[in-house]
């Protein structure tokens, strides 16, 4: 077969799996709406969505308009941001790091983020100025200059910059350990292990305006760099040989990584596996190029995050399971699975 013959055949193949995964992206967002304690059907969803966005005039029940409006649908779309953001920064941290166990929290993000948390939940920081969100993103910042420092001062290779993550991680982890054991009630220790576990539960449409232009904008700079995270494959010696500035493109994406990781800590909590899995099965799906991987990252995240949300809401009857408690549990399989199939290709 020509290349001629092959290119139109692949970009068919590919405009076809795009198509695909909007349709079950979509499809995933309608059934998260619908599906809760009250069973809507899809239909007054999108009867809803309509009378709100374009002002139709279809008759719905106000209990029906506000939980499809002001809860379902806002918890949805974040799930879905944050999914794909998770998982795009797990991408981006296995390319630049050269580690398949890489993901966004390696960098000690979230554990930061953690004790930035707990200094507002149960220390009072802030004054009552602080949100607990922002509580967490300060402290997600913290840690991820924390860790930069120490990175450069060891040398910065890519083995040196996990050992810094996990020494990072270790430290916040037990700074927040601390705080709750000597400072916080029965209450608020209750509080802080929902909120760490990862949850879905306080989120409203301001944090959907916040969530997914930061997932949008995050996007469209992994992808202008897609060209040079392939060359990143063969390492930074090769990489720079091909004409990529290495350092320049390391601490930008390093940096949108840890932006973004640290506003999705600060609004969902801390959810794990996302970041590890959902990169290696796109690869099994689209191949290594990140023209095409982070895009199937972005929509893989985003199904898996909106489907655990469902799950977490379902599978115990009037009960909502931390968001975080189902990605790990079906993640860890999966990922072993994935750990698996890769040793019996090597």
């Amino acid at each position: 077969m020509s290349r001629a013959t092959f290119r139109p055949r692949a970009w068919w193949a590919l405009l076809a799996l795009t198509f695909a995964a909007f349709l079950l992206l979509g499809l995933m967002i309608s059934l998260a709406v619908s599906i809760g304690e009250i069973a809507i059907p899809v239909a007054t969803t999108a009867k809803a969505v309509s009378n709100r966005l374009f002002g139709s005039a279809f008759e719905l029940s106000r209990i029906h308009q506000g939980i499809i409006w002001d809860y379902r649908l806002s918890r949805a779309l974040v799930a879905a941001s944050a999914g794909a953001s998770l998982a795009l920064c797990g991408a981006i941290l296995q390319a630049l790091l050269r580690n398949p166990l890489a993901e966004p929290y390696v960098l000690g993000i979230s554990a930061g983020a953690s004790t930035g948390a707990v200094c507002v939940m149960v220390l009072g920081f802030g004054y009552g100025v602080l949100t607990l969100s922002s509580g967490a993103f300060i402290g997600a910042v913290i840690a991820f200059v924390l860790v930069g420092i120490l990175a450069t001062g060891a040398g910065g290779s890519s083995e040196r910059i996990i050992l810094c993550g996990v020494a990072g991680s270790q430290l916040f982890n037990a700074l927040t350990s601390y705080i709750v054991t000597t400072s916080a009630n029965a209450e608020q220790a209750r509080g802080v292990l929902f909120w760490l576990l990862g949850s879905l539960s306080g989120v409203r449409w301001p944090d959907v305006y916040l969530s997914v232009p930061i997932a949008v904008a995050g996007f469209a700079v992994f992808l202008v760099y897609a060209r040079a995270l392939d060359a990143f494959a063969f390492g930074t010696d090769a990489a720079a040989s091909l004409g990529i500035a290495v350092r320049r493109v390391q601490i930008a994406l390093f940096g949108v990584t840890a932006v973004m990781t640290a506003a999705f800590v600060s609004i969902v909590g801390s959810i794990g596996f996302v970041g590890l899995v959902i990169p290696h099965a796109a690869r099994f799906i689209v191949g290594p190029s990140h023209a095409r991987l982070l895009p199937a990252t972005a929509f893989g995240g985003s199904i898996f995050m909106v489907l655990a949300d469902i799950i977490s809401r379902i599978i115990i009857p009037q009960q909502i399971l931390p968001i975080g408690v189902v990605t790990a549990l079906f993640g860890a399989p999966a990922f072993a699975v994935i750990l698996y199939r890769v040793r019996r290709s090597a």
